[in-house]
């Protein structure tokens, strides 16, 4: 989701304003996506990298995810929309894991999509930490296949993501679910983020579903 900064710098704003533009735009995204049937959604919210941003404007954006997530909690239950967050949880500030928690466990039962929180996430240390948690019970060289480590991944249980979106013009994965990833179609737009709305996405899952999806094998026609 960028180009919340430079979104806010083209409008004469402070970036915390560009911040609360792109909170709305995920409000509206999931939404969207709750309406046409899409039962995944991964949001790149905080990468590991991000810690090196000024103090203020991180303080800023996880006192901007309780808010949201105080807001918003009511609205996940009655759309049976589950949070799941991806990442190390253990560096989060205590009032936001607390409230997480919270939610993530509230939310357990919702069976209609699931929303994943990308929070203090790395993709190659998401792998390092799934290798740790193999050693750790016991896993024989023998049982690691690429189905195990999958298992143990924070996003085990799901499907790999199908597409991914990056906005504002950026054109690479920058460290996000670079397992999950090995056959993701991607589109790079120029949008900024708190532009990408309704139409934006519609645009995006058009030309997804233009493509040919081959994994690796013989060409295969669209869906």
């Amino acid at each position: 989701m960028d180009g919340n900064g430079r979104w806010a710098e083209q409008h004469g704003l402070p970036r915390a304003e560009g911040h609360k533009a792109g909170t709305r735009s995920a409000r509206k995204i999931v939404t969207h996506c709750r309406k046409i049937g899409i039962e995944y959604v991964t949001f790149y919210t905080f990468s590991k990298e991000n810690w090196s941003r000024p103090r203020e404007e991180v303080s800023f954006l996880f006192e901007m995810l309780q808010s949201y997530l105080k807001s918003e909690m009511d609205s996940l239950l009655e759309r049976d929309i589950r949070l799941h967050v991806l990442g190390d949880w253990t560096e989060l500030p205590f009032a936001l894991r607390q409230l997480l928690r919270h939610v993530c466990a509230r939310s357990s039962h919702c069976k209609s999509m699931v929303v994943n929180l990308a929070l203090n996430y790395s993709g190659r240390e998401e792998i390092v930490r799934a290798c740790r948690k193999m050693i750790s019970l016991g896993v024989s060289m023998d049982q690691v296949t690429e189905r195990s480590l999958a298992d143990n991944l924070d996003t085990a249980g799901q499907p790999d993501p199908d597409l991914i979106i990056r906005t504002s013009g950026e054109q690479r994965l920058s460290n996000f679910l670079l397992y999950q990833a090995a056959y993701s179609e991607l589109i790079f737009t120029p949008v900024m983020w708190p532009d990408f709305d309704e139409d934006c996405l519609q645009t995006a899952l058009d030309e997804y579903s233009r493509r040919s999806r081959r994994f690796g094998g013989l060409e295969q026609p669209p869906a």
